[in-house]
């Protein structure tokens, strides 16, 4: 029989404290990781729902076949010019021109179509709601045109 070797302590560190540790790995693997519940604590009284992911639309037809055009443009928000007497008044005197627009249209928008249709400026807008339910404006010119030429030659009110 052949003689036992010694055991040297400098080789390996207690193997059975090296297989306690393996042993305990593969219990733990058999167990898997939602062997002990933790119950959440709960800190609040209200319960706030949690935010999901929100993906955006993506439609497989649309839903309108053409877009409509737009609902107030510069023919539809003046109507047409007022040529009444206190209108040809504010003319001469105060280089102001007097419209019939759409009730629906701002201030804005009637300058911006005056300055489509006539090519004229304008230092400001007034505008009132007549009693028969209309709306009149009141658009001031700038010093550099003639309010008085505008409606002889581009109105023809004159």
């Amino acid at each position: 029989m052949a003689p036992k070797e010694k055991k040297d302590p400098k080789k390996g560190s207690k193997p059975g404290k090296a297989n306690a540790k393996a042993s305990a790995a593969a219990k733990a693997t058999l167990r898997g990781v939602h062997s002990k519940k933790v119950r959440k604590v709960r800190l609040n009284t209200t319960f706030h729902r949690p935010k999901t992911l929100q993906l955006s639309r993506s439609p497989r037809y649309p839903r309108k076949a053409i877009p409509h055009e737009p609902r107030l443009d510069a023919h539809k928000i003046i109507i047409n010019p007022l040529n009444t007497e206190s209108a040809m008044k504010k003319i001469e005197e105060n280089n102001t021109l007097v419209f019939i627009c759409d009730v629906k249209a701002n201030k804005r928008q009637i300058k911006e179509a005056l300055k489509k249709l006539y090519d004229v400026d304008c230092v400001s807008v007034n505008t009132l709601i007549r009693p028969d339910g209309t709306k009149k404006a009141y658009a001031r010119l700038t010093a550099d045109v003639d309010a008085l030429d505008i409606a002889a030659t581009k109105l023809s009110i004159v």
